[in-house]
């Protein structure tokens, strides 16, 4: 499958960067960079049109404006962790976005079938009408 491939190429072209996440989590978190930044060009992927169009409605804010994906993982405490968990989260965009669409199918009503919804239009447009203001009977 032509997807493996895509994965490969931008497991290999990712930028790592390790920062230092915000948040709870004490001591910790103020001295040991555990966050992790990644950062893949998609114009570097040479993309098919489609799936590249797929990848840039997909990841939505995740994408800049010069054609970075940038995910930020900080979920758990140790670099590994968040490393594995970002790289996770880059296969599963992409993962998406190589899925094609099925392509909706046009339905059509038949004639019985628009009887009864103009039917059910007309009911209801009766009982509506029947509401309003109440006439005095003086």
């Amino acid at each position: 499958m032509a997807g493996g491939g895509i994965i490969d190429r931008a497991h290999a072209l990712v930028e790592e960067r390790f920062v230092t996440a915000s948040g709870p989590g004490g001591q910790n978190v103020n001295k040991v960079a555990t966050a992790v930044q990644l950062r893949v060009n998609i114009y570097a992927l040479n993309l098919p049109q489609p799936i590249f169009h797929r990848l840039q409605r997909i990841a939505g804010s995740k994408l800049t404006a010069s054609g970075d994906l940038l995910i930020e993982a900080k979920r758990f405490r140790t670099q590994d962790a968040n490393r594995s968990d970002a790289r996770d989260r880059l296969t599963e965009l992409l993962e998406q976005a190589l899925v094609q669409p099925k392509k909706r199918a046009k339905t059509r009503v038949n004639r019985v079938g628009k009887v009864k919804r103009l039917k059910s239009k007309k009911e209801r447009g009766e009982v509506k009408a029947k509401r309003g203001a109440v006439k005095s009977w003086d």
